[in-house]
């Protein structure tokens, strides 16, 4: 399978913490990457980096071959095309009505307004969402904000989706529920994700692989059935969910 992404020997510190510590990761083109990890460890900062919030303190990041981290602003501006991200809270805007908020990357793009109004329905069908288009973001559940979130992405075409964790702060069923869209979009685009979580049920669901990321290296990759397996301490510490263990976190 084609590598969409490869990450070299990523270092990143913010003063004397060291956060990645000599990252290598390879996403496949069209696979469902999950990065675990406890809270804090820096599975947010992976995807910072990879879309140029953060600058890497050395190290590469590739897209289909080519170099972003120092790629000309043309090139970098190329690749960041392809990206689409879900932040944790969705990060919609509470002004704008639902219609407005799925438009607004298109509107940047100078698309026509009638084709707008076309994609639009289409993208929100998409996610289970019908006849939404003149809400507000404050009229919606947690789990339907994230849905919108996930249109407004999707309706960009991205090659490529960022997930920081899509279930936080929803409840079991809208959690399953946005997993089964994280696949849909896969198998309905062929978008390559890398999916940040700690919820092990998630993970498990939604995983082509599992990389876990700890002390600053990744230190186990597989797919769900052989991470469950794994006689790794601080893999089986994590997914147990056991309070003693090499992992201390108090």
């Amino acid at each position: 399978m084609k590598e969409k992404i490869v990450i070299q020997d990523l270092h990143k510190s913010f003063g004397p913490k060291i956060v990645l510590d000599g990252i290598d990761l390879t996403v496949r083109e069209s696979e469902i990457l999950c990065i675990i990890g406890i809270s804090g460890v820096g599975k947010s900062v992976i995807l910072k980096n990879l879309i140029g919030i953060l600058t890497p303190d050395s190290g590469k990041i590739f897209v289909d071959g080519e170099e972003f981290t120092d790629a000309d602003s043309e090139t970098r501006m190329k690749i960041l095309s392809k990206y689409g991200v879900l932040f944790q809270g969705a990060a919609l805007f509470d002004s704008l009505n639902i219609f407005d908020n799925v438009a607004f990357g298109l509107r940047r793009k100078n698309l026509p307004e009638d084709q707008i109004k076309k994609i639009v329905p289409e993208m929100l069908e998409n996610v289970g969402l019908r006849a939404i288009e003149s809400r507000r973001v404050s009229e919606l559940s947690g789990g339907m904000q994230k849905r919108v979130g996930l249109a407004r992405s999707i309706a960009m075409r991205p090659e490529i989706m960022l997930y920081d964790e899509p279930t936080t702060g929803v409840d079991p069923i809208t959690g399953g529920a946005v997993d089964r869209l994280i696949k849909k979009m896969r198998d309905s685009f062929g978008i390559t994700s890398i999916v940040v979580t700690h919820d092990m049920r998630s993970a498990y669901r939604l995983g082509d692989r599992i990389a876990m990321l700890y002390d600053g290296k990744i230190i186990y990759t597989g797919p769900p059935d052989e991470l469950k397996g794994t006689d790794e301490p601080h893999v089986r510490q994590f997914i147990e969910g056991r309070a003693n263990g090499p992992i201390q976190v108090l």
